[in-house]
């Protein structure tokens, strides 16, 4: 009896095959390649006007609005231009896409990954940056771990959003960036149009309420009241905003000094310690004593 040889069977092992694609899934990726494919034949059909973006950037900086959110400073991690004014500047500069991406979330090992992006679509210059970030927080010199859902959301857009910024920064033209910061700061001192001299004392009262006195404004500026100019003004305005937003904080901003002339108040008006008793000699210290006999006692 004759056989027919059998076709040998190939079997994928199951964890090698494809996961399977829903509907919806397929559906969104489709999507998804479509806006993108949208968005590079709309940035090169309607290319930007580079007069219109630099003219609405210096009317956008003039404002003062803009310009008191255009500058951050955070204790023990330095100053500069914030995400508000990277956000402001790429919708000026128009054909840019950004954004933060949490890729993945471990709770058991505390860290999730994060990818911020920032894409000229114009020019197709893109800048993005991977990172993981730990599900902690720093406070008062210690790392303390977050464990309730909304701060870890919380926490990684804080972090993704100055990612961003650098993102946005890196697309831009640097003297693009850099006029507008100039003429943020030229806003600042100029103020609302008052004179200097209410400004100061509008501010001097801000911080007053927030617990710091002039004595302090005055060790940080280096110089008395009626020596601050506009510049010192606009300086203290970023400070101000910085703290109210939480960046940073009053200890920080105006650590509590004392001065030599204090020192020297606080040691006059000190009692003067009352002088110790004095102490009977020791007993070879005893003076020596002629007894009658002409022995010694």
């Amino acid at each position: 009896m004759s056989s027919t040889p059998r076709a040998v069977e190939r079997v994928t092992p199951a964890a090698a095959m494809p996961a399977a694609t829903t509907q919806a899934t397929a559906v969104e990726q489709a999507r998804a390649v479509a806006e993108v494919a949208a968005a590079v034949q709309v940035a090169q059909q309607c290319p930007r006007d580079i007069r219109r973006a630099w003219a609405e950037m210096r009317e956008a900086c003039s404002r003062l609005g803009l310009a008191e959110r255009a500058f951050y400073r955070v204790a023990n991690r330095g100053s500069g231009p914030s995400v508000h004014l990277a956000r402001e500047l790429a919708r000026i500069w128009g054909n840019m896409d950004y954004g933060v991406h949490e890729l993945s979330r471990d709770d058991a090992r505390g860290m999730s990954e994060i990818r911020a992006y920032a894409w000229d679509q114009q020019t197709n210059m893109r800048s993005s940056r991977t990172f993981q970030v730990p599900h902690a927080r720093m406070a008062k010199g210690e790392r303390r771990p977050l464990i309730d859902l909304q701060d870890i959301y919380l926490n990684n857009q804080n972090v993704g959003a100055r990612a961003v910024r650098e993102c946005i920064f890196a697309a831009l033209p640097a003297d693009f960036v850099a006029e507008a910061q100039e003429i943020c700061r030229r806003t600042i001192e100029r103020g609302d149009g008052r004179p200097l001299v209410e400004r100061i004392a509008a501010m001097v009262e801000a911080y007053r309420q927030l617990g710091v006195t002039v004595r302090q404004i005055e060790d940080r500026v280096g110089r008395k009241r009626g020596q601050w100019t506009a510049a010192d003004v606009a300086d203290l305005s970023v400070v101000y905003s910085s703290i109210r937003r939480g960046e940073t904080s009053v200890a920080a901003e105006f650590p509590d000094r004392v001065t030599a002339a204090e020192l020297i108040a606080q040691a006059a008006a000190a009692p003067t310690p009352a002088a110790p008793a004095e102490l009977p000699p020791a007993d070879d210290d005893w003076p020596t004593v002629a007894t009658p006999g002409g022995g010694q006692q």
